[in-house]
């Protein structure tokens, strides 16, 4: 379905509960920040690859996880006992452009250069936020997604180490536990993801579970300022 040209404050996409059986609902548009925002709070991202129209998804099934629910493995413990600090929104560009050189099955990235400047603006205004795993004071992993209510929706991951990725979702997972999040989104069905203990769900349970957390207020801003004011660790070097 190809949407109209009306401006981002006036557009409504269609019901999710409408997309293809791939989870594909709507062709065309833009990347403004407010159809972006408008199109997480129905259950719905884009996701495309360059030179092609901007392609906004609803798939069913959903893949959550659930922050208490992560799964740490022996490895992943093994890892995470080298020291490493962890650091919340001070280097988002750097971390969208490292995400966006990780290839998908085809040898493309699905992070196009729109795609970096709408988050990278959504970012300036609050939404977007990465965190970050830093050794050495050198930047080894991370990821990025998008904060709305008790929900969080991630986007992409990289390392330039070893489970660096698995670290910055294993510290996600705790401080989303901290701040009450209710799950983190992952979107698509992935293996890797699966067995750090995300979980399908349908479509109308992931809507239903998107509308209460959506009733809690939205932070808009840094997330170290919020943890901050909570008086939460974050950036302290971890050394277990």
């Amino acid at each position: 379905m190809r949407e109209d040209s009306s401006k981002p404050s006036e557009f409504r996409f269609p019901s999710p509960e409408k997309a293809d059986k791939q989870g594909l609902l709507a062709i065309g548009g833009d990347l403004d920040p407010a159809r972006v925002l408008q199109a997480y709070r129905q259950g719905i991202f884009p996701w495309y690859e360059p030179g092609c129209p901007i392609l906004w998804w609803s798939p069913n099934p959903r893949l959550l996880l659930y922050p208490e629910h992560f799964k740490c493995t022996r490895s992943l413990k093994k890892s995470m006992k080298k020291p490493y600090e962890l650091r919340l929104d001070t280097a988002f560009k750097e971390v969208i452009r490292l995400c966006a050189k990780v290839k998908g099955r085809e040898g493309a990235t699905w992070i196009t250069s729109e795609m970096v400047a709408a988050y990278e603006q959504l970012h300036q205004e609050g939404y977007a936020h990465s965190l970050e795993i830093w050794r050495n004071n050198t930047l080894v992993g991370g990821l990025y997604g998008i904060s709305l209510g008790n929900a969080f929706f991630g986007e992409s991951m990289f390392h330039l180490e070893r489970d660096a990725s698995k670290i910055a979702l294993f510290e996600l997972c705790k401080l989303c536990q901290r701040l009450n999040f209710d799950f983190i989104d992952c979107q698509l069905p992935n293996p890797h993801l699966q067995s750090l203990g995300a979980t399908l769900v349908s479509r109308k349970i992931f809507l239903n579970r998107l509308k209460a957390a959506l009733q809690h207020p939205i932070h808009q801003g840094s997330w170290q300022s919020l943890v901050n004011a909570l008086a939460l660790p974050s950036s302290q070097p971890h050394l277990t």
